[in-house]
Formats: C-alpha cells, sequence, structure tokens
C-alpha cells in the first residue's frame, strides 16, 4: 500500500470518530420529568456518552430508576353543563329577551398526586381531588315597566365531586408537558341554590337537593398543558369534557364542561 492512500484512510478515520465525538456530545438525555440528565462531562460541560448503543442502554436504565415523586394540587374551576337540557334552556332565554342568561359556575379543585415515571420524558400520574362544578342561570322579570325594580332571580346548580384522574404526561421540552387520560368523578353532592331579591337586597335563597336525580359516577376525557419548574412548583391548565348524562332517569342529556388552572408542588 503506497503512502497517499494511507495517509488519506488515516485522514477519513479521523474524519469519522470526530464526527460520532460531536454527535455524542450534542446529545442532552432527559429524565422522565423532562429534565436534562447529568451524565459523562465532555470539555464543553454537556452530557456526553462513549457510544451511541451505550446512550440507550443509559437511558432506559436511568429512566427506570427516576423516583416516583408525590404531590399536592390546586387551583380554580370555570364549570358549565352542556347537552339537550341547555339547548332546551338556551331556546326558551331567547323566547324571554334576554331576561335569562347561563354563565360559568366559579368553583375550586384540591388534592394530592403520584408521578410515575415510565421513560425518558414519560410518566403516568394517577391522582384525587375534590371539585366544584355545575352551572349558572341569571334572571329577571321579564317586564320593563318593573326594570325600576332590579329584580335578581338566580339559580345556581352547585355539584361536587371527588375525580380521580390517571394522566399520561409527555415532557416536550425541558419542564413543559402536555397530558391526557380518563377521569372518573364521584358525586358528592347535588344541590340547586334558588336566589330572588330587589333594589340590590336579598329576599329569597334556598337550596334544594337533587342528588338522587344524578348519576352517582361521572367518566370524563381530560387533557391539557403544564409547566414543571426546577424546584418542585409547577402550573397547569386543563379541561374535564364530560362523557356520561348527569341524569340517572336518562330523561335528558346533561354533560359536565370544566375547565382548571392548577398550582402543584411536587416533593
Amino acid at each position: 500500500m503506497n503512502a497517499p492512500r494511507l495517509l488519506g484512510r488515516l485522514a477519513a478515520a479521523a474524519v469519522l470518530v470526530s464526527s460520532l465525538a460531536t454527535a455524542a456530545e450534542a446529545q442532552v438525555l432527559r429524565d422522565a420529568y423532562g429534565n436534562p440528565r447529568v451524565g459523562t462531562t465532555s470539555r464543553q460541560g454537556r452530557a456526553t456518552t462513549a457510544a451511541p448503543r451505550r446512550a440507550s442502554t443509559n437511558v432506559s436504565s436511568n429512566a427506570a430508576q427516576q423516583p416516583i415523586r408525590f404531590g399536592i394540587r390546586a387551583g380554580l374551576n370555570a364549570a358549565d353543563i352542556a347537552g339537550d337540557a341547555v339547548q332546551s334552556f338556551e331556546g326558551a332565554a331567547d323566547y324571554a329577551q334576554g331576561a335569562v342568561t347561563r354563565e360559568m359556575r366559579p368553583g375550586f379543585h384540591a388534592g394530592v398526586y403520584a408521578t410515575i415515571p415510565l421513560g425518558t420524558g414519560f410518566a403516568i400520574e394517577p391522582g384525587i381531588s375534590y371539585s366544584e362544578k355545575g352551572t349558572v342561570l341569571q334572571g329577571k322579570v321579564p317586564v320593563p315597566a318593573l326594570d325600576f325594580l332590579n329584580t335578581k332571580l338566580t339559580a345556581t346548580g352547585r355539584l361536587a365531586y371527588v375525580d380521580v384522574p390517571v394522566l399520561a404526561k409527555v415532557f416536550v421540552t425541558d419542564g413543559f408537558y402536555l397530558f391526557a387520560g380518563p377521569q372518573a368523578s364521584f358525586l358528592v353532592s347535588g344541590k340547586v341554590r334558588a336566589e330572588a331579591g330587589a333594589f340590590g337586597f336579598d329576599a329569597y335563597q334556598q337550596d334544594f337537593d337533587i342528588k338522587n336525580q344524578l348519576r352517582t359516577i361521572d367518566f370524563a376525557a381530560v387533557g391539557g398543558l403544564g409547566y414543571q419548574f426546577n424546584n418542585g412548583l409547577g402550573l397547569s391548565a386543563g379541561y374535564d369534557f364530560g362523557l356520561s348524562s348527569l341524569d340517572k332517569n336518562n330523561r335528558l342529556d346533561a354533560f359536565n364542561r370544566v375547565i382548571k388552572a392548577s398550582v402543584n408542588y411536587s416533593f
């Protein structure tokens, strides 16, 4: 073998080794919570591995060794009810020429969860929480001649559940994740509060128990997004899309819809 050919092959081998080293340095390994995993440091201080095959093995090994983290979560709800019953009501509201309106019911939720790592950037998160749902109907006496009375009629559907979601979390980048999964909700209480007033004063208020007319278990699909900081704090926003009709007698269709904004802390 002549010297020029030997030197050419050595130069090609050097380029190949350099390319492999650069690719290994550029690979950032992440744990199941989306954070960069500490590995062997290069001169530039980035996570590296000796070879691509070994890197794959280390990722699986370290992902499996990530600890289960527990946490607490609380936040605000904006709840509503959708379905045939609401469509009928909206038709009646139009007939009343704006005397009746429908609004979301504000509420809160609070509970605990466990984050179970299953792989790099992926985890399953079961949880349990108390959550307020329902809707609000606002009205007034539809007689223009009586507007001076400033009448106010309010009917508030006050539903309370224990939510048990099982969510899949996928970390897209450091800290930022998407989540989705099924949820079973167990009815705690179901009431309608009727209120009436005039001249700015409440003249009447009474709660009616409707729990025996509602299904005790509600199923929903849950989805949303969030951000988890390295110090354990996190923020998220999600949507509960009810799949089960609330009326246990099947006389009408009514489904829970809930927007949630949450703050959480993982230990």
